[in-house]
């Protein structure tokens, strides 16, 4: 039998975001140690740029106000339109270091309810407010960020006030899911059930489910259930059309999947409100272990082998020389494997060593520990994994330029790939800054035909030109992906800012499905327009 939880009970209060930057204001990186990261990278600043008070910026005019009836859930304040302005891109964190927020949203909405969607839609459609569904604004590609220009508005819906976990299944190891709930909030409801959705992005703390269905987020596992899609069973969407709700059945053959249309929706169709999700018992089994190699080649085979293994690692995080020197794992040109197995019925210690064998099969050298052991390479990486972005923000606080992007590719493409992006983006950082870049790569995600490389790019940037210079960096990946037949993203979305790649990449013919659908669920135009196609073609 199900069990209903009272929705008027809230689990617990939101943290604190950073309104600039990533994460939890409280753990940004102080002054002297940004200014000794800086250090590390010739022709950096060497002052830190300081963090603007929101009392000191000009803010656009607020153009529109919402009906009386919906006043109590909408606010102008300051604070919350400086908030709701971006992402946490790097674009995203120098333009608001710069004091730039002037595309910031008239007004912010917290409804608390799925009614108050359907009424704040009516409103803006009739209004001409453009609505941009924000779930925690982790968002690396544009986005949550207004760019279209010509409505008489902009509404930012924060949906993090909608966090409960409604009903749980438990027979049936499901939940039916409020999207506005923060990763933390949505577990800490699960685990008195004994259950977990186990979705584990590197924004786990500071994203939602909303977010992830809508982007189509990778998560915890490396292999298998890399995405939120292979977690989903049913999706609650709210469009100015109606409203659509998908059967949760376990599975179907009836049609093109309705879920699929909203699935990387980005809020563009329709606002997600809720969602039944599979879930699982909660691990008590767990092994790691990390791999070197004195070969990247060799390492990649390795991977390869693992990933077509059908061993389903839940972790196989394949760190190149420059990645694993920068995470502290490993140096003197060797590549590190971080490999983990969990399992909530069975111990893992087998598996493991199978994996370790076929490492070792093609040139790789265990080193051993758990994730808790205290040097291991499996926890420094875990630790340099989780605090990335504060170093990312920092860095960019010095006019260093540091970001990411992501692909993936099939097997027989990788090597090709991964040198023409060393190449040709590293030319792209010589003509935008004049400078050699760092250019790394591990890999996030992997499959039996295809490794999913994450890249990033460092170097030294110029003050108050860090965004133009990131944006043709940027674009060189973007051409250099398409010319690869990689995909332009692989778990980040496509956003604003990965447009250009995705217009190339996507079929004509869809693109026009995507156009009428839009015209049928949305015929105002107000749902977060600009992301990944123009209603008009």
């Amino acid at each position: 039998m199900a069990d209903r939880t009272s929705p008027s009970r809230p689990p617990g209060a939101a943290p604190t975001r950073s309104w600039w930057g990533w994460g939890d204001p409280g753990r940004a990186l102080p002054d002297a140690e940004c200014v000794a990261l800086a250090a590390l990278v010739p022709g950096a600043a060497s002052t830190a740029l300081a963090v603007p008070s929101i009392v000191s910026l000009e803010l656009p005019p607020v153009r529109v106000s919402a009906p009386g009836a919906l006043a109590h859930l909408v606010s102008s304040d300051p604070d919350d339109r400086a908030a709701h302005t971006y992402g946490k891109a790097f674009r995203d964190v120098v333009r608001a270091l710069g004091g730039d927020l002037a595309t910031a949203p008239d007004l912010v909405a917290f409804p608390r309810e799925e009614r108050d969607v359907v009424d704040l839609l009516d409103w803006a459609a009739g209004a001409d407010v453009a609505v941009i569904p924000y779930g925690a604004g982790s968002s690396v590609v544009g986005g949550v960020e207004y760019r279209a220009g010509d409505h008489r508005g902009v509404l930012s819906m924060d949906l993090s006030g909608l966090d409960r976990v409604l009903e749980t299944d438990r027979a049936g190891r499901s939940a039916r899911i409020q999207a506005g709930a923060l990763g933390p909030v949505l577990e800490a409801q699960l685990r008195p059930h004994g259950l977990t959705l186990r979705h584990f992005p590197q924004s786990f703390e500071f994203s939602t489910l909303g977010g992830w269905l809508a982007t189509r987020a990778g998560g915890h596992y490396a292999t298998l259930h890399t995405h939120i899609d292979d977690l989903t069973a049913a999706l609650r969407v709210v469009t100015p059309a109606g409203v659509s709700e998908s059967l949760r059945l376990p599975g179907s053959g009836a049609g093109p999947s309705p879920d699929r249309l909203f699935l990387g929706s980005e809020g563009t169709l329709g606002i997600i409100t809720e969602a039944w999700m599979r879930l699982q018992d909660r691990p008590v089994h767990k092994a790691s272990a990390s791999v070197v190699f004195d070969r990247f080649p060799d390492a990649v085979d390795a991977v390869r082998a693992i990933a077509q293994s059908g061993l389903h690692p839940a972790n196989c995080r394949l760190l190149d020389p420059g990645e694993a020197a920068l995470s502290g794992v490993a140096g003197g040109g060797r590549s590190v494997l971080v490999l983990g197995v969990e399992s909530a019925h069975h111990p893992v210690d087998d598996r493991l060593a199978e994996l370790v064998a076929l490492a070792r099969d093609h040139g790789g050298t265990p080193v051993g520990g758990s994730a808790g052991s205290n040097g291991s390479a499996v926890g420094a990486w875990r630790s340099a994994f989780l605090r990335m972005p504060y170093v990312r923000d920092g860095l960019a606080r010095m006019s260093v330029i540091s970001e990411t992007f992501e692909t993936a590719c099939t097997w027989d493409r990788f090597p090709e790939l991964y040198e023409a992006v060393r190449r040709e983006v590293g030319a792209a950082v010589r003509a935008a800054t004049g400078a050699e870049a760092l250019i790394n790569c591990r890999f996030t995600h992997v499959y039996p035909d295809g490794p999913a490389p994450y890249f990033t790019v460092i170097a030294p940037g110029r003050r108050g030109s860090e965004a133009a210079q990131w944006d043709e960096i940027k674009a060189a990946a973007m051409r250099t992906l398409g010319e690869h037949r990689a995909t332009v993203t692989h778990h980040h979305a496509v956003g604003r800012d990965h447009r250009p790649g995705y217009d190339r990449q996507r079929p004509e013919p869809f693109a026009e499905v995507l156009r009428a659908a839009k015209r049928i669920l949305d015929p105002a135009g107000i749902l977060n327009p600009g992301v990944l196609f123009d209603a008009a073609g």
